[in-house]
């Protein structure tokens, strides 16, 4: 039974690999304006630059200074696959699965990759970013959304994800949710996750399609 539909990734650490470099750029604005929070970085990793904005830095002026910041910097990331990634993406498209991008950053950080990435929209169906969320990760709300656009049960697909905020999306979304350790040890995230894996060197679709099949 060919039950796996849709695939539905988050980006950053999960996709491409980004998460150390904006472990700089926050650790950076932590320190300078929270630094009551030694671990600021992680506590905002999956999360829309609103939700961000709204609970660490509510000044107006301040918000504008850090998205100036923002803008310059993810203009000079990379954005290199995570290792697997692009051939599981063929993979599953080769069998008929429809993939989604479903990331908390912005349509200005997209443009930003798409210049380094120039084929990456011919990956996905869809790309959802913050603009199309009202509730930011861990709520469930994006990925929902995500299936309810493909048109597909929630049942029929999958969320791949790295960071503790998105895999808690996941699974109260309750769409079968793959935890990816390209972020966080594996032990942090298998109670977090459906199915736990180093990366998508150990994915293919029979695999994921078995998983959603033997679900219970």
């Amino acid at each position: 039974m060919n039950r796996f539909k849709a695939a539905l990734f988050d980006l950053d650490g999960t996709l491409v690999d980004t998460e150390s470099q904006y472990s700089q750029f926050w650790g950076q604005i932590g320190r300078e304006f929270h630094p009551e929070l030694p671990h600021f970085s992680d506590t905002i990793k999956g999360t829309t630059l609103e939700h961000i904005y709204n609970s660490f830095f509510p000044d107006e002026s301040l918000q504008e200074a850090i998205t100036i910041r923002l803008d310059e910097w993810e203009a000079g990331m990379d954005y290199p696959f995570i290792a697997g990634a692009r051939a599981f993406i063929d993979n599953i498209k080769n069998n008929g699965v429809k993939c989604a991008v479903v990331t908390s950053s912005n349509l200005k950080k997209i443009d930003a990759l798409r210049k380094k990435m120039p084929r990456f929209d011919e990956l996905f169906e869809m790309v959802l970013t913050s603009e199309d969320f009202t509730r930011s990760k861990p709520d469930p709300y994006c990925y929902l959304l995500a299936a309810s656009r493909f048109g597909c049960d929630i049942g029929e697909c999958v969320v791949f994800e790295d960071a503790f905020n998105g895999l808690k999306a996941g699974m109260s979304s309750g769409i079968f949710t793959v935890g990816l350790a390209t972020t966080n040890p594996i032990d942090s995230i298998r109670s977090l996750c459906d199915y736990a894996v180093p990366d998508f060197n150990h994915l293919n679709y029979e695999l994921v399609n078995n998983l959603l099949n033997n679900k219970k």
